[in-house]
């Protein structure tokens, strides 16, 4: 199933002191575990040992150490075929292995804390894509709200009022996600990555407000759809100490995806009009949809439960806490979402490039909490790290808003940081907690619920800001939602960590054995 992609051999080559042969020649264990294929001198090239991979993300590797007069020359090759981040891995691991040391034989930090494999890696690359379809277009509207608003002559509240709808078009989710549950996730994937980007593209013809709000409410939750189908392919197809990890890199490409949709907004400030050519940018994302359609497989846990059918049900204690904790946390982030745009230009005065320049400029950093988040869910656990992080990042963000120069984008960079130390460790929980045959659903009645919780919050925050409230007390009214919800995964989140998802879900075990 895996599309092909041309094989492009990185060769590595470093020359070391004699004195390290001896750690030289024994095989790897860090982003890969390597098998020795040959220990004897070779007295024509000098030949010491020979590796190849047992285990890890390589489609071909080779590792030679080879004795020369006065030194050692180590030569790696390696190749990967990630789809359309190969070129990044590549990079990185080139560096890792130039950089390689007796004294820094650990796992890089960007790399996962347990080996993946080959297949593993590339599937990843596919869904990191999809993730980049799906973030551009859940951003599209949020991002050029303040625009098409003012072309529109929308109010603070109308906007408010116009993105709740379009959050409670999720309703259609939850068919779809069960559709995911009993077809397959790949079919129902390969489906919406198709007809988000065009149905989501119609909001550039929109001849009022209430159109392009109506195209949005479909679009936008098609896209979110395949977001959370995404995670919970991720979750079925990742290793157990993998799994937060791999949430953290989706969420890094999803950040790419909605930076694509923040990159273009300086195109709304070319005219009144000019926030309809970001709805049009949409449509390149059907390359990532053929990608999909070539390429993506089912996932192996969804084969096992197709051909061992079980009759698996919800733990409704368990759904219900994770949607109600979606549904207090949404109160503040989606607000904080919509908003931030509007206060930067309404009561800062930033133009469309400045605030695309904060917004990516406060976003970057949070790009490293992401994957040191994922290692840290991964190897120490989620439950600690999400109670801690998401109060903290919480006051900062609301710190922003209410601060100028430095301190607003110190607070905003800071804070984005915190909470995505804590993202992948919440995100990985809604697919974790759930049976395979009831993942689909489960995950969509939280979506549902978190987006419900944000329409309110957004409601309410446009209307308390059309009557005069500041927009900095306005979101630390909304923060005592994140606030509960880091004391509810204090006390009430089980830990997951290092175990699979058949000892999370009993059901499963048993499915699988029948």
């Amino acid at each position: 199933m895996l599309a092909f992609v041309p094989l492009n051999v990185t060769t590595i080559a470093k020359q070391w002191s004699v004195n390290d042969q001896p750690w030289l020649i024994e095989p790897r264990t860090d982003i890969l575990q390597e098998t020795l294929v040959h220990s004897e001198p070779d007295l024509t090239d000098g030949t010491l040992a020979r590796f190849v991979q047992m285990h890890g993300p390589f489609v071909h590797y080779e590792r030679v150490v080879q004795r020369s007069a006065h030194t050692i020359v180590e030569t790696t090759e390696f190749s990967v075929r990630i789809p359309w981040f190969g070129w990044l891995f590549r990079l990185l691991m080139a560096r890792f292995m130039r950089r390689r040391s007796p004294e820094s034989q650990t796992r890089a930090w960007w790399s996962p804390p347990t080996t993946i494999s080959a297949s593993e890696a590339s599937i990843l690359g596919l869904l990191a894509a999809a993730s980049m379809l799906a973030a551009f277009i859940n951003t599209l509207f949020t991002q050029t709200l303040t625009y098409s608003s003012e072309e529109f002559d929308i109010s603070s509240t109308g906007q408010g009022l116009g993105a709740a709808v379009v959050r409670w078009g999720i309703i259609i989710s939850i068919p779809i996600a069960m559709a995911a549950d009993r077809i397959g996730r790949r079919r129902v994937m390969i489906r919406l990555a198709y007809i988000a980007p065009v149905v989501a593209s119609l909001g550039a013809l929109a001849p009022n407000f209430g159109v392009l709000v109506g195209t949005q409410a479909i679009g936008r939750p098609l896209a979110l759809t395949l977001d959370l189908l995404i995670i919970v392919t991720a979750a079925e197809e990742m290793p157990r100490n993998a799994r937060a990890y791999a949430v953290s890199i989706l969420a890094m490409a999803s950040g790419l995806g909605a930076g694509v949709a923040v990159a273009a907004l300086p195109l709304a400030g070319l005219a009144t009009w000019g926030w309809r050519l970001v709805f049009i940018i949409a449509l390149v994302w059907l390359l990532v949809a053929r990608h999909l359609r070539t390429s993506l497989p089912e996932t192996r846990r969804f084969i096992t439960a197709l051909e061992n059918p079980h009759a698996s049900k919800i733990q409704f204690d368990r759904i219900a806490l994770i949607a109600s904790v979606a549904f207090i946390g949404n109160l503040f982030v989606a607000t904080a979402s919509i908003f931030q745009n509007e206060y930067l230009k309404d009561v800062r005065g930033f133009p469309a490039w400045q605030i695309a320049l904060f917004t990516t400029l406060t976003a970057i950093p949070a790009s490293v909490g992401l994957i040191l988040g994922g290692r840290i869910a991964d190897a120490r656990g989620r439950r600690m790290l999400a109670a801690s992080m998401i109060p903290l990042g919480t006051a900062l963000v609301v710190t922003s808003f209410s601060v100028a120069g430095l301190g607003m984008w110190l607070s905003a960079g800071t804070g984005s940081v915190l909470i995505a130390l804590a993202y992948p460790a919440m995100a990985v929980y809604r697919a974790e907690l759930f049976p395979t045959q009831r993942r689909g659903r489960a995950a969509s009645i939280i979506t549902a619920s978190s987006l419900l919780g944000g329409s309110i919050g957004l409601i309410a925050g446009g209307l308390m800001i059309d009557n005069g409230l500041s927009y900095g007390n306005v979101m630390a009214i909304l923060a005592v939602g994140p606030l509960t919800v880091g004391l509810i995964v204090l006390v009430s989140y089980p830990e997951t960590a290092h175990r699979e998802l058949e000892d999370i879900n009993p059901e499963d075990r048993t499915n699988s054995e029948t």
